[in-house]
């Protein structure tokens, strides 16, 4: 009798934890996903250097609480586990779920019925870096990436205004009720953005790629360009004079941009867009929106000049545009980008890694270089002059993205550390009320920098 119910238990121990397989645990739908966590405490959360941040605790009458020690500073990227789950406690949800604890182990607490605990997760994020970024970006709205660019590892994500996830559940209602603030949106995935000035790296790329003898360009900027009935104003309506490709991406000058969008060939711009991502799957274990270029052969003049500039219809996500720069900062390569290290049991004993590969290549060596020279170029001369002088070198964008019928500007900045042999790639948005190209973003980035390379 008792080899048989030895027996009959091995095999549901098996079918438990081999033959369910890691989608069918993670579907919202599974209505079984109680029954795991009935037999496994819910496996803990690390950034990569161990750091806390997400973990079960677990009081003498065995009631769990799933706690967040950080807060409202990893809300978003980490998630919760509750009324449904979001963020990597989604993502995750089967590893966390899962117990590698040895098998004699696992036996025993069956027998006894109690719980083994879950694997923990090891993220790539950094509570430094994700620190810093959340309290540079102060009170407020807005998104930060932070990636390395030759490993695709995600150090930084932050999403404000943002939560508390160790109270979601009693704030439910309230949460969801914030259409203004939105506070459950992850901006730096789910956002849609004009990409203002930063597009101007994509509309270049496409220039270099139409003109061979890119390098001859030139453009007389008297602070407006007026074509067919439409005047694109510079901002401010500086006048910049005689500008060159690399000075008019440097100064960020509307009127040539504008006017380089007008020699492009359509077809070839949606084809580059699309090569970037634009209207396509991004790699991603969390939910994002896709980002959108609607420029068609047949449209008009105007919209062609507004869209080489960064406005139009054109929509974009600070994730989205961290690829696109980490690809500049690796010759053209884009790297997978990933969230989870590994996942250890609760010993420590790794059982999965991840390591980095090559997503895809959205731009030749060559046509990194040209663009890595000309993001040089605004830090050095240009409209990202704030982030000179400093020990590490920065090659970057800066934007200023207009929405909405009353004026009011976004902030962006792109860029990466370390020109020579990159390492961090830094996306920033603030939302609302920009009065110089960049000048909110930029603040933000320099604190990260900073605290990479200073503390």
């Amino acid at each position: 009798m008792f080899v048989t119910l030895f027996l009959v238990l091995m095999g549901y121990i098996v079918y438990f934890n081999v033959v369910k397989s890691e989608k069918i645990i993670n579907s919202p739908y599974n209505t079984r996903q109680d029954t795991f966590s009935d037999r496994v405490v819910r496996g803990s959360i690390l950034d990569r250097n161990g750091e806390v941040l997400a973990k079960t605790e677990v009081a003498e009458d065995g009631s769990e609480m799933r706690t967040y020690p950080y807060g409202e500073v990893f809300a978003h990227v980490v998630g919760y586990d509750v009324n449904g789950k979001s963020g990597l406690e989604s993502a995750e949800n089967f590893d966390l779920l899962t117990s590698n604890a040895f098998f004699v182990e696992r036996i025993i607490k069956e027998f006894q019925a109690k719980k083994n605990t879950g694997d923990s997760v090891v993220t790539t994020l950094d509570a430094k870096l994700q620190t810093t970024a959340y309290h540079a970006l102060g009170d407020e709205k807005g998104a930060v990436v932070v990636m390395e660019a030759d490993t695709g590892k995600i150090l930084a994500m932050v999403s404000k205004p943002s939560f508390d996830p160790n109270s979601v559940e009693d704030n439910w209602e309230y949460l969801n009720a914030d259409n203004e603030q939105s506070p459950l949106l992850n901006r730096a995935m789910q956002g849609a953005y004009a990409p203002g000035s930063i597009f101007k790296i994509v509309t270049a790329l496409e220039y270099i790629r139409e003109q061979p003898a890119y390098g001859a360009y030139t453009y007389d900027c008297y602070g407006e360009i007026t074509y067919d009935g439409t005047t694109i104003p510079c901002f401010n309506h500086i006048a910049h004079g005689f500008q060159d490709l690399n000075t008019s991406f440097a100064n960020s000058c509307n009127s040539s941009f504008a006017n380089i969008g007008l020699s492009l060939d359509r077809k070839s711009y949606a084809k580059t867009c699309k090569q970037l991502l634009f209207n396509s799957k991004l790699p991603s274990v969390l939910d994002y929106r896709k980002s959108d270029f609607s420029l068609e052969e047949t449209s008009t003049s105007a919209e062609v000049m507004m869209t080489a500039m960064g406005q139009g219809d054109t929509q974009v996500s600070p994730y989205h545009m961290a690829l696109i720069t980490s690809a500049v900062a690796n010759g053209g390569k884009l790297m997978k980008p990933y969230l989870v290290s590994e996942v250890t049991n609760y010993t420590g004993t790794p059982v999965k890694k991840n390591k980095p590969s090559v997503y895809k290549e959205l731009m030749t060596a060559e046509e990194a270089s040209i663009l890595t020279q000309y993001m040089t170029s605004v830090v050095t001369q240009g409209t990202g002059m704030e982030l000179s002088g400093e020990s590490y070198s920065v090659a970057g964008k800066t934007g200023t993205a207009e929405y909405g019928s009353d004026g009011q500007s976004h902030s962006w900045f792109v860029g990466f550390t370390n020109v020579e042999d990159p390492e961090l790639v830094v996306s920033v948005i603030v939302e609302g009320n920009e009065m110089q190209t960049g000048g909110r973003a930029i603040p933000v980035a320099k604190a990260i920098m900073n605290a990479y390379y200073y503390e």
